[in-house]
């Protein structure tokens, strides 16, 4: 019994962080690849059976899971953004929600054949989208920033909101009565955003509190996070029924803002824990599927799902967009995404149960009806949304551009090749004449301290995907890398090799905190600096079959050191220290030749004639 267990927890673990893994390789959006494993380990081979392996524990941990989810996404909603999206946020989580559970209701009703009190609750519990679903799809269709923040936004705040919705919906069906039910709104709304903003504020407060007088040891301040995050989401609960989300979403909106202690290092963790807790409730979702709910699959689900696709949501998007400012294509990608996730299952769920205990007969279709939304709209959105980002125009660039810490002349010179390439550029610098010379040479510029924190949300990263620390000061490059790396990951981090030839030399920066090192051993800056000072030019070759990269390596021998790498899907590969590249007819290869001179056979060919 114990190993069955064991084998079912490291099964979750394994299959969903897998999946994870695989749909980053293969490029699709980790939702599908999560679902499917799901559904094929649950009910196709029967491998892992969710309710079982938890029992009573499956609900509360399912909802404690979304809570630490909907904390991380408050943690990345900043206040900054509300001028330039809020009114939309606002109209979509308000009238468009509105509109959503009408058509909804309506459809499900006509449709589906539920009464109608069970046709109002399904429609309020398919109103709700949530980060579980949204972020990922977000982070795989990389929508223009305005899109993304109104639908990250729309994503996390829709999530309480729709779930106070929801409860207020199921109270007023459980009670059967007319009478008092303005009286049961207004309380259930106004205890529910009592309860879950002031439990949000305290904890956020308390936090902030030991943090800034160091009573929390650093090793301890992750942990202690974690267990405020826990207490107040169990401590509104249970004061208000199914307040805890919005009172975790809150205390993450408050740490995000507040400027009195700095909150970086938990959002790395929460970011970390997010990725985990997505994979294994998408893998339990899937799994608590049944092949028998598929008798509940018929041309009324396959009619509901194209009015929630074609009608609900844009009708949604459409109303909520109106004289915004949002161009026609803005509002046709917003009325195009709108995936459900776990939460709309959770809730399907405890109200499916505990209607079952009062005797509804039509209780049973809840769970199944739901789970036939939440894989529908997750798949036609996760396979379309990319495809429809580009038709409309409001895709941002494929992230093969290039962020460069130093402007100085030759770092102009490799943006200068990179940018005929047709690679954005954008070189950032201290020093304003480098800037204007960068400038007048048409690259992209950031003048200012990359290091200050607002210097990530100033500049516009359309299109970026590398950095590079170029400056000659090793200490800046390691901490500019550290800052990029959350940005475009350990991959995508580079700075010159460090001038000190070891870490046990006075001043040599630890290797841990170094960024992938470029070029060859010995690409330091003052090295780079003499060899252009006395002449070295920055030259671009387009291989071919009658000239490849060994007849390249024959021509120029020692005098040239390859750089970048662009493939035949203009692709941009960085010759680095762990880097093993084979370039082949059809790459272009942008190289450092260290003189302006002729190629090695051609003065072989001037000696000749000499002699």
């Amino acid at each position: 019994m114990h190993e069955d267990v064991l084998i079912g927890l490291a099964a979750v673990i394994v299959i969903g962080i897998g999946a994870q893994w695989i749909a980053w390789r293969v490029r699709v959006p980790s939702i599908l690849l999560l679902l499917f494993a799901g559904f094929l380990v649950g009910p196709v081979f029967g491998l892992l059976d969710p309710d079982a392996l938890f029992g009573e524990l499956l609900i509360p941990l399912v909802s404690l899971s979304v809570a630490i989810i909907l904390f991380e996404g408050g943690l990345s909603l900043k206040f900054s953004e509300i001028p330039k999206v809020g009114r939309a946020v606002l109209n979509l989580i308000t009238v468009g929600a509105l509109t959503t559970w009408v058509i909804g209701s309506a459809a499900a009703y006509l449709l589906l054949g539920l009464d109608l009190d069970l046709a109002l609750l399904f429609g309020s519990i398919i109103v709700v989208t949530g980060p579980t679903v949204t972020g990922p799809l977000l982070r795989h269709v990389r929508p223009i920033a305005k899109l993304n923040s109104v639908l990250k936004w729309e994503g996390i705040a829709i999530d309480p909101l729709g779930v106070m919705f929801a409860v207020l919906v199921f109270e007023v069906l459980l009670a059967g009565e007319v009478v008092g039910v303005p009286i049961l709104v207004v309380s259930h709304i106004a205890k529910t955003i009592l309860i879950g903003a002031g439990i949000g504020v305290g904890a956020a407060a308390i936090l902030v509190f030991l943090l800034r007088r160091f009573w929390i040891p650093d090793y301890l301040q992750n942990p202690v996070s974690l267990m405020l995050v826990v207490t107040a989401f169990a401590m509104s609960d249970v004061l208000q029924a199914e307040s805890g989300l919005l009172t975790v979403t809150i205390m993450g909106m408050v740490l995000a803002n507040q400027t009195s202690v700095p909150v970086k290092h938990i959002v790395e963790f929460k970011e970390n824990l997010r990725v985990l807790l997505i994979s294994g409730l998408f893998i339990l979702l899937s799994a608590r599927l049944k092949l028998s709910d598929l008798e509940f699959f018929g041309v009324g689900m396959v009619a509901f799902i194209l009015i929630l696709l074609f009608v609900a949501r844009p009708a949604a998007a459409f109303i909520s967009t109106f004289r915004l400012g949002f161009s026609q294509s803005e509002r046709l990608f917003i009325g195009w995404l709108a995936p459900r996730g776990i939460v709309a299952a959770a809730m399907a769920s405890v109200f499916a149960l505990a209607l079952t205990e009062a005797g509804h007969p039509q209780a049973e279709k809840l769970v199944p009806y739901t789970f036939f939304i939440i894989i529908s709209t997750v798949a036609v959105y996760g396979f379309s949304a990319s495809a429809v980002a580009r038709k409309l125009d409001v895709a941002q660039s494929d992230p093969q551009g290039v962020v460069m810490l130093g402007a100085h002349s030759w770092a102009r010179m490799i943006g200068e090749a990179l940018h005929k390439e047709g690679f954005r550029v954008i070189l950032a610098d201290t020093n304003r004449e480098n800037i204007q010379k960068a400038r007048m040479a048409g690259l992209d510029t950031h003048y200012g301290n990359v290091l200050n924190e607002q210097a990530l949300h100033n500049l516009e990263l359309d299109g970026v995907g590398h950095f590079f620390a170029l400056t000659n000061n090793d200490e800046i490059n390691s901490l500019a890398v550290l800052q990029f790396t959350e940005l475009f990951g350990r991959a995508g981090v580079y700075q010159l090799k460090t001038q000190h030839r070891s870490d046990g030399d006075h001043g040599a920066v630890a290797r841990n905190l170094l960024g992938r090192l470029l070029f060859k051993e010995r690409a330091t800056f003052p090295y780079l600096s003499e060899k252009f000072a006395a002449g070295a030019v920055i030259k671009t070759t387009h291989l071919t079959p009658e000239f490849d990269y060994q007849a390249f390596l024959r021509e120029y021998g020692s005098a040239a050191m390859p750089l970048f790498l662009v493939n035949s899907h203009h692709e941009l590969s960085t010759f680095n220290l762990d880097s093993h590249y084979s370039p082949e007819p059809g790459h272009t290869l942008i190289s450092m030749v260290e003189r302006p001179v002729a190629p090695v056979s051609e003065i072989a060919q001037a000696d000749e004639q000499t002699t």
